[in-house]
């Protein structure tokens, strides 16, 4: 059995920016698939989120910032009055609930499809997606996506700080601006999607700065200490290649060590890697470290081990996934060793309804 006394460190109060978290532990952003077709958050996901308002602090689902940068289907967005209105529904039920909650701001790049968003993407050069992906009418080829010009990418840069802006209105206590996982911010860093010669391409710093530009307008729009930032330094997932990892994200962490944001929040994190290690060196804030679980099932402590080294390796708050997806009460389990719940089919994370997303039990508390 685990108890909080096997893990002090990771039960303790927290600051991050201007906000106390009551222990370290936040769920990490999950896409599930269940706003309605325009990207609006449903009444379902109000009652998901209420029930995991235990969490540290809660970083809710990627959400497009603009009609464009839509990826899948029922996916969430944050660039119109209706989302603001959606997503504020969620944040008055986890705050009636204790809890704290910043949005994540996803924009797709070449990963989306004229069938969702009836745009076609744009990346920042015209490099598709090298696999199918999934529309609103099943699997479908990827197309080539339009390579972005500098007026773009001031437009898309001024629209990161404007759904920044929307996610305040909704209720959120700040962003999290997601430059991971082969998206497009993480395309611009990417020598195998970037293949520019302007000022935002060539150089690692060129390839930076538009992440840098993102990252400083959307600090701009809230302040110092609402912002986040995700990174997954040499993930591959949709086709990324990187080429460069060490010296990308050498030399973007300390660009940005001034910009007043209020933390980076690392996907796929190794504590013996020599990238975590060298970011943990080059970043004076905040860091939050989603760590490798097994891909198979949930550890039987939810997560504390692998939690516990990180925060040896200089992590200050641990981000956890599936965890927090079939455990809506994870923070008691861990506290008291209970049992998890594993996660149930993976395709109930997508497929829309209460059954894989609402479903899953909570242990009665005794008091």
């Amino acid at each position: 059995m685990t108890d909080a006394s096997a893990s002090p460190k990771l039960f303790e109060p927290a600051g991050l920016g201007p906000l106390t978290l009551p222990h370290r532990l936040v769920m990490a952003p999950l896409t599930r698939s269940r706003a309605t077709a325009d990207g609006v958050p449903t009444p379902l996901m109000a009652t998901y989120y209420a029930q995991r308002a235990s969490a540290g602090l809660i970083i809710a689902e990627a959400s497009a910032p603009n009609a464009v940068g839509r990826t899948y289907p029922n996916t969430t967005a944050i660039h119109g009055p209706g989302h603001v209105a959606g997503w504020r529904r969620v944040t008055e039920a986890v705050r009636a609930r204790g809890g704290l909650m910043f949005l994540q701001i996803q924009h797709g790049g070449r990963v989306g499809h004229p069938d969702t968003s009836g745009l076609t993407p744009v990346a920042p050069s015209p490099v598709p997606l090298p696999e199918t992906i999934h529309t609103p009418s099943g699997l479908r080829p990827s197309v080539v996506p339009r390579e972005m010009s500098v007026e773009d990418i001031k437009n898309t840069v001024a629209d990161f700080a404007g759904a920044a802006r929307n996610a305040i209105e909704a209720g959120f206590e700040g962003v999290e601006v997601h430059s991971a996982n082969g998206h497009l911010l993480h395309q611009f860093l990417a020598q195998g999607t970037n293949r520019r010669t302007d000022a935002y391409g060539g150089s690692a710093a060129g390839r930076i700065r538009f992440v840098i530009e993102v990252a400083e307008a959307v600090v701009g729009a809230l302040g110092p200490g609402r912002v986040g930032l995700r990174l997954s330094p040499g993930n591959t997932v949709n086709g990324i290649e990187e080429g460069d990892t060490e010296e990308i994200y050498g030399a973007l962490v300390p660009a940005l060590a001034d910009s007043g944001l209020a933390y980076v929040h690392l996907g796929y994190a190794d504590p013996d890697h020599p990238v975590f290690q060298q970011i943990r060196k080059d970043w004076p804030g905040t860091l939050i470290a989603n760590p490798v679980l097994p891909a198979d099932r949930i550890p039987d402590d939810g997560g504390i081990r692998h939690g516990e080294r990180l925060l040896a390796a200089g992590a200050d708050l641990i981000a956890l996934g599936r965890p927090f997806l079939a455990n809506p009460d994870l923070i008691h389990r861990m506290r008291t060793g209970a049992p998890m719940n594993q996660v149930r089919d993976a395709y109930l994370m997508y497929v829309g309804g209460e059954t894989g997303y609402t479903d899953y039990p909570a242990l009665p508390v005794v008091e």
